[in-house]
């Protein structure tokens, strides 16, 4: 029982920091650590270190650093709880130890950014600065030495609050885009649906009835029969035709679908998209691959590139497509990932291939070169349109 109030709880910071709900527990836990070591820091600064320091900071510390795993790993509407206890071990600490004393504090603002509403978050750290003002005062600190040290504890705890209101905006985002995806895909289907009920309803009927009256006209005018079934035939070549253009219709949407996606996820980043597309008829499967390129490309963008701009072009030159995906990002050396694998196995299964130039301060450009792909007789294609430029 003693071991699950330790584990990290679905609500508790730890999980909140991972965007798939885990805990990313020990590495990031023990990197904040790393400022406990200010607890100290009256060995260097203070020639005065005596009994009384050394039993308040042995003894406080063990305290501090239960509070430090409790505060990450239960749940946030407890947290408030948490932070006030390591304030009120700075407050008492600071009479035999001022750097320890000072660096629960500082902890304290740290984690009240996470509790509650924002205006309990703020209320949290500025009454965690007071009472230190207050206590420093007490204790005659030089003024100095309590404005920085409150100003750093407002700092840390504003720095975080920023952080928590960006998580929950990335998070909102997240859905944002998982809601549009949800609704264009219903719409596709209650359109998919209606299509084919009146492509496919009228049809199958019609070829219904002939059959039967060819089954009726067998035995009498095997002729007349013969005349209805290739009716029969005539029209589900028909129908079987019309599916084709219908699915083309539907899975022409791949690549357009996924460019939209990306404009959306660009720009909620502060990134301008701009794309240009060759009036090309792509088959169904080279048109798939070059949706998921693009995927692929806009989320590496938006995580990694730092970028301000991004352009999307495709077009045709000298028998060949060519997609061309770059940003005016970073740049630098890119170590390929299950991303940029995936998409060149992808490209490669088409005949395409993929090249990286990626220069510091340059940004980076992905090129997918393969020749003109060739319409298949009974084989869906997807007319793209007229090269013409967007801007975000």
């Amino acid at each position: 029982m003693f071991d699950r109030f330790f584990q990290a709880d679905l609500d508790s910071i730890s999980c909140l920091r991972d965007p798939r709900g885990k805990d990313l527990s020990q590495r990031f836990r023990l990197f904040n650590l790393v400022w406990t070591v200010w607890v100290f820091a009256d060995l260097i600064f203070d020639g005065t270190i005596n009994a009384k320091w050394i039993i308040a900071t042995a003894t406080s510390f063990p305290v501090f650093l239960v509070l430090y795993q409790l505060a990450n790993v239960r749940p946030r509407r407890q947290i408030g709880y948490y932070a006030a206890a390591m304030a009120a071990l700075g407050y008492v600490v600071m009479t035999w130890n001022h750097s320890g004393g000072t660096t629960y504090a500082i902890y304290a603002c740290a984690y009240f950014a996470f509790f509650g509403s924002v205006r309990q978050s703020v209320a949290g750290i500025a009454a965690t600065i007071a009472v230190f003002a207050l206590f420093g005062q007490w204790h005659h600190w030089p003024w100095v030495a309590t404005i920085m040290m409150a100003m750093i504890g407002a700092s840390v705890g504003a720095g975080n609050l920023f952080y928590r209101i960006s998580s929950q905006k990335d998070a909102e985002l997240r859905m944002s885009h998982d809601e549009v995806r949800r609704l264009a895909a219903t719409a596709e289907r209650e359109r998919i649906g209606r299509d084919l009920h009146d492509l496919l309803g009228h049809t199958l009927s019609l070829i219904t009835l002939k059959s039967e009256l060819a089954n009726k006209l067998f035995d009498r005018d095997a002729a007349a029969a013969k005349r209805e079934m290739l009716d029969v035939e005539r029209v589900a070549r028909d129908v079987l035709a019309q599916v084709r253009h219908a699915v083309t219709g539907i899975r022409a949407a791949g690549f357009a679908a996924e460019l939209a996606s990306a404009r959306l996820l660009l720009e909620s980043n502060g990134v301008q998209l701009r794309y240009a597309l060759a009036d090309v008829a792509l088959p169904v499967d080279v048109e798939t691959v070059l949706a998921m390129t693009v995927r692929e490309a806009a989320t590496n963008i938006q995580r990694h590139a730092r970028a301000t701009s991004a352009s999307v072009d495709l077009a045709h030159d000298s028998g060949r497509l060519v997609l061309r995906i770059s940003d005016d990002g970073r740049g630098g050396a890119i170590k390929p990932g299950n991303g940029l694998n995936g998409m060149r196995e992808r490209l490669a299964a088409i005949g395409a291939e993929l090249r990286v130039d990626s220069q510091r301060g340059r940004g980076t450009t992905l090129t997918a070169s393969l020749p003109m792909p060739q319409p298949v007789a009974g084989t869906a294609t997807n007319s793209l349109q007229q090269p013409q430029a967007h801007s975000a």
